[in-house]
């Protein structure tokens, strides 16, 4: 079998390659993400876009397949049509990626744990933090929705656990939900830690587990304000200025002193 330039058939090699890994794996994500318990995406990812593409991808295939068959020339323009598909589908990926936000679920569920954190330091007392499940929950009206996927759906909402007399986080949220802050008082409501249920960082998959890195959870952390402290936080610091002195009364000129 006659077989056209190496760099011809590295060139193709290279952008089939290329295509299964984004596409294959795009597809099967997708799939994925459609059944699994819980899923890292802000949305579904879409079907039947790399489907197409895969489907090109095959018939492209065949034509290159064929032409090798036949020993056509290194003219032969089927050679030219897998790096063209490529080109092709990642102008359209930078299009239609144009105007979304790049923010991932991780940033997302990180951002939300410290709105929480923000929005309950406010309702400290200056001695205690609050530990009242009727007065945190309003807390969770305006935060929108967990950046997971339960089977395929967007989580439809935050949830709250109140945990009172612990000894610090909770790192293990087995039979939670998704979007579940897990609110952890310590005795004496001397200060609260916060988790998050979600999912660990760097996975996409898998079951409801508490927000980590590493194995250690990411924590934050509810402490009582004191007034003195608010105070002292709201006054601007600067340098030190002295107060300026009130002028004072003119006096008349000394007379001369007398000729010895």
């Amino acid at each position: 079998m006659k077989l056209p330039a190496p760099k011809t058939v590295t060139a193709n090699a290279v952008c089939l390659l290329l295509l299964l890994w984004l596409y294959g794996g795009g597809l099967l994500d997708g799939l994925r993400a459609r059944s699994a318990e819980v899923s890292a995406f802000l949305e579904p990812p879409r079907v039947m876009w790399p489907a197409g593409v895969l489907v090109v991808t095959v018939g492209v295939l065949g034509v290159v397949l064929w032409g090798l068959w036949r020993e056509r020339p290194e003219g032969f323009k089927g050679y030219r049509l897998l790096p063209i598909v490529l080109v092709c589908t990642l102008f359209v990926e930078l299009v239609l990626l144009e105007n979304q936000v790049p923010l991932s679920p991780e940033d997302v569920a990180l951002m939300s744990l410290g709105h929480f954190q923000d929005r309950v330091q406010t309702l400290t007392n200056g001695r205690t933090v609050p530990a009242d499940p009727a007065v945190l929950r309003p807390v969770l009206d305006d935060m929108g929705q967990p950046p997971y996927l339960v089977r395929g759906t967007r989580a439809p909402g935050w949830s709250l656990q109140v945990r009172e007399n612990c000894q610090g986080p909770v790192g293990e949220a087995p039979g939670l939900e998704v979007g579940t802050f897990i609110y952890c008082v310590a005795p004496g409501r001397e200060v609260a830690w916060v988790t998050l249920v979600g999912l660990p960082a760097g996975e996409r998959f898998g079951r409801p587990a508490v927000l980590s890195e590493g194995g250690e959870p990411h924590v934050a952390v509810v402490q009582p304000v004191l007034p003195e402290q608010e105070e002292a936080e709201g006054t601007p610091e600067g340098p030190f200025q002295r107060p300026p002195e009130e002028p004072r009364p003119a006096q008349a000129p000394a007379a001369p002193a007398p000729n010895p």
